[in-house]
Formats: C-alpha cells, structure tokens, sequence
C-alpha cells in the first residue's frame, strides 16, 4: 500500500514533542454516558417506572433516563484521570443496583427480547412544560423511526482537550485570530478526521455482530439464522451504528456540514426549521394530543445522529446550536461505542485512553474540507465495517483508491505512536502505549475484537444472544453488588442528589406560567 505522507501531522508532531512542555496532550477531561436497559429478572424489558430512589429523571444530573422509563442513562462529570471517571461510573452502577430489586442492566447494546413498539414505554419526566416537551419528542421519535430503534444502548465518550494544548497549538500554526475561533477550528478538525478514520473505532470496539429476532418483529431484515432466536452477521462488528440501528434509512436527507462552525450550525438549523412531507402526515397536534415537537425533518438539533458531535454546555431553554453560536466549541461527543458486554460498566480503561490518543490523531493530522463525494464514500467505508468489518482482505476506499482495511489500521496506528508517548510523559507504567498494544493486536488477530469474541462466545455456549447477554447482565449485576468495600461516601453524595432532584422538579413544576402550547410555541420560535 503506497503510504501518503502528510506533512501537517509531522510538522504539528514535531511542534508538539519541542514545545518544551511534554506534558503538553495531559490533562484533557472525559466523561462517560452509558445506556442500559431495565429488565426484568427473567430478561423481559421493565414496565415500572423509574426507581424514585435514584432521583427525578428530569433534574439529576447523574442518572437520568433516554428514550424510555427503562432505558437509565449514567453520567458521570468530567475528570482528567481515566481511572477516576471509571471508579466514578462503578459507584453509580453500585448506587442504582442497591435501588433495583429484582431488575437488570441489560449489558449490551441491541436490545432483550421485546414484543414490539407497545412494549416500550416512554421516558416521563412530569408535569411541567419542559418535562412534556421531553416526553412529547420522544413520541415523535417513536413515529418517525420506530420505538424499538430508540432501545439500542450506547456509551458516549465527551472529552475535551487540555487548555494549554492550545497555546502551543497556536504558536505551531501561526495563528493570530480570537482564541476560541481557533479552538472550535481545531475541533472542526477532529470532526472530519473522525469522519475520515471513525471506522476503526467501530472494528475494534463494536460489539453488536448479534440480536434477537424480536428486534426486526415482522420487518425484513436480511441478516443470516445463528439459532432459533438469533439473526447476526458473520463477520459484522457493530449492528448498532449500521443501517440495522442508528444509520437508517430515515436521516438519509439530513447532511450537515462539519467543515466549520458556521456550516454546521446552518445545516443543523435548517433541517430543524424545514417541513418534511411524511412527518407532516403524522400531524403535529392531533385533537388535544401533542404526537411531536414539530414536522420538519428535525424536531431538535439532537434528533440528528453522528457518529461526533460539537458540544457546548447549553444555558437554560438554550438550543444546542444557538449554545455553539454563542461560545464555539467546548468539548467533543464520541456516539460510536457499544455497551461492553465484557465489561461490568460498558467500557474500559483502554478504551478510552485509546479513544484519547486517537482524538490527539485526528487534531495532529492533516484535516481538509470533505466534499459530498468524499463523504459518500466515508459513509460507506463506515457502514461496511459494521455491517462487515472482519471479512477476510476487506477494502475501503481512500482518496479514490481501494485500500486494504489491516493495512489501513496498521498506518493509523503507527501513527499514533508519537501522540501516545505524549500522553504517557511522566507515567511510568505507559498506559497509553498498553492501550496501543492492546488494540494492535486486535488488527493483528481479528479473533480479538470483541464482536467476535462475542460471537465465539455464543457458538461455545450454545447460548442465544438474548441468552448471553442475560447471563453477563447477572453477572455484572453480582460483582457490583458484592464489590467491597463499597463508597459509603460517594453513595450518599448520590442518595442526597435523588433527593435534591425530586424538591428541583417540583420547583420547575410550581413555577411554569406559560400555558404548554405557548411554551413550544415560543422554544421552536427561538
């Protein structure tokens, strides 16, 4: 494979090892958002509602829900030290199964067996204007691309890079401008290049090659039979982020621009404000019903999915675009990441230093403008590595040419050779370098990557998907509750946020004076 060389990533690599300052990538803060279904002891989806134990869904910021009443959300806030956001993520997951009874965390991302869209209740969040327009989106969310859809689980990574980089960032790039102009520049970057080399985030961590058969109820679906309750892709690493879950067909006329800030926030802006004909048929408010917020191709700018957001903490009744119109960029969402079924809180402490390292990658590269056709091929590069991303001598194309995808790998993980020793400066364990390695070795020995582990597992055991994720969601579920010594601290600082959550939504509650229809009308106004 002929290797280009770009010149950028040298000459940025370069500036960065002799700024003087080795310690220059440290210190970058990351959060997680995990997602896990509600089950019931014998794996059926939970129909209670969310425990009041662990707070009002609404105002807690820790634990929160998504879609559904089931599907629980835990997210941690940030920290600089991998280790202590995952010690963070184990005592919320300590926390909430001291609060669930009988009920599981189902530990995968595709869903436990369920009858169909009337199975899936809606995520309720009160009385108040806001908490109706949250439950109301999520109606719409139903209609426009099917409950079942919305019960897929992910883990989110945030992370933004160290405020220092920046200084020796601009000095390298000559930049004179505003800095947070140059700072939300630079995060544009990372957008395209994670655009550009996102597939491998999908080879080495998806863990979805499989799901129950209930998924698809009487849809086509054309995967293959593993077993009587079984339809998987034999070589598939995330059925998730395919065509299967989140890339369907439905967003195919949303394109937004991550060229620059301003792209983005007119390509967003404009899908949330233009009508779309079948959404119209669903109807906006039907009698006395609210069936969604509106009929554009877009309710809110969150309905779009991406494999990497921008991101700007929102003040109140902010919309997420006006946020980044206001301040730029503060930090990036990576969406791509299965929920672990190897993992009792969905993730790992490799994972995200590699995630770190690779986000490092796609700032120090070289990151051009990407055209439409460009990003109709990264597209397909993206879905076909989900939908088959461990077939043997499999292609993708780059600038035009077909390239093999392990020697693709191989380049982008050599690569990143020099920003992990930055970000190892002063460790002596080399964690950052382990997380290389680790991920080496999975480009090395497909049989490594963890959706095909998963699938070995399956084949060993003789287990059904729904089976395995079962047995490992009970598993998890006694490692937390027999971990010892157990955070008494941190799990009152958890039990005092429940109640603080509960006296905040009762606020928000007494406190509306708008009428709801005047309320929308004034937040889609904005």
């Amino acid at each position: 494979m002929r290797k280009l060389v770009d010149k950028q990533f040298e000459r940025r690599l370069a500036g960065l090892i002799n700024s003087g300052e080795r310690a220059v990538l440290r210190g970058g803060r990351k959060g997680v958002e995990k997602e896990s279904l509600r089950v019931t002891a014998a794996g059926s989806l939970a129909a209670s509602a969310h425990p009041a134990a662990l707070g009002a869904a609404l105002t807690n910021s820790n634990i929160t829900t998504d879609f559904s009443e089931a599907l629980i959300e835990l997210v941690t806030p940030p920290f600089q030290q991998s280790w202590e956001l995952l010690q963070y993520l184990c005592d919320l997951h300590k926390f909430v199964y001291r609060h669930l009874g009988e009920e599981l965390l189902w530990a995968t991302s595709m869903p436990c067996a369920i009858g169909g869209d009337a199975e899936i209740p809606l995520a309720r969040y009160g009385s108040s204007n806001v908490g109706r327009m949250k439950t109301i989106y999520r109606h719409g969310l139903g209609l426009r691309y099917g409950r079942m859809m919305q019960a897929i689980s992910g883990v989110h990574f945030n992370y933004s890079f160290p405020p220092h980089l920046w200084d020796v960032l601009e000095s390298v790039s000559k930049s004179r401008g505003p800095r947070q102009a140059f700072v939300s520049e630079q995060y544009f970057s990372v957008l395209r290049n994670y655009r550009r080399f996102g597939w491998l985030i999908l080879y080495l961590f998806g863990t979805s090659p499989a799901l129950s058969k209930s998924f698809f109820g009487e849809r086509s679906h054309g995967l293959q039979t593993l077993d009587a309750d079984t339809l998987y892709e034999p070589y598939a690493t995330s059925l998730r982020m395919s065509d299967v879950g989140y890339r369907n067909k439905n967003q195919a006329t949303v394109s937004v621009s991550v060229n620059s800030l301003s792209e983005y926030v007119r390509d967003l802006s404009r899908a949330i404000a233009t009508p779309f004909a079948p959404y119209q048929k669903l109807g906006v408010k039907v009698g006395e019903e609210y069936r969604q917020l509106s009929a554009n191709i877009l309710q809110v700018g969150n309905e779009y999915y991406s494999f990497i957001r921008p991101k700007r903490v929102a003040r109140s009744a902010e919309r997420p675009t006006q946020a980044l119109e206001r301040a730029g960029v503060e930090y990036l969402e990576v969406r791509a990441l299965d929920v672990s079924a190897f993992d009792p809180v969905g993730v790992n402490q490799n994972k995200l230093r590699f995630l770190e390292a690779f986000l490092a990658l796609c700032l120090v590269r070289d990151s051009g403008p990407i055209d439409r056709s460009e990003q109709d091929a990264l597209d397909a590069n993206h879905l076909l590595v989900a939908r088959r991303g461990r077939s043997p001598g499999l292609t993708l194309m780059r600038s035009g040419r077909a390239v093999p995808l392990v020697d693709w790998a191989r380049e982008l993980l050599e690569e990143m050779q020099g920003v992990s020793e930055l970000l190892d400066h002063g460790e002596p364990q080399r964690p950052y370098k382990a997380a290389l390695d680790h991920q080496r070795a999975k480009v090395e020995d497909v049989a490594r990557t963890p959706s095909a582990r998963m699938l070995a597992e399956m084949r060993q055991t003789g287990e059904t998907f729904v089976e395995l994720a079962q047995r490992m969601s009970k598993l998890h579920k006694d490692y937390f509750l027999e971990l010892y010594p157990p955070n008494a601290g941190r799990l009152a600082e958890f039990a005092a946020s429940a109640e603080e959550s509960h006296v905040a939504q009762q606020k928000i509650e007494s406190s509306d004076k708008l009428d709801f229809d005047s309320y929308l009308a004034r937040y889609m106004a904005d």
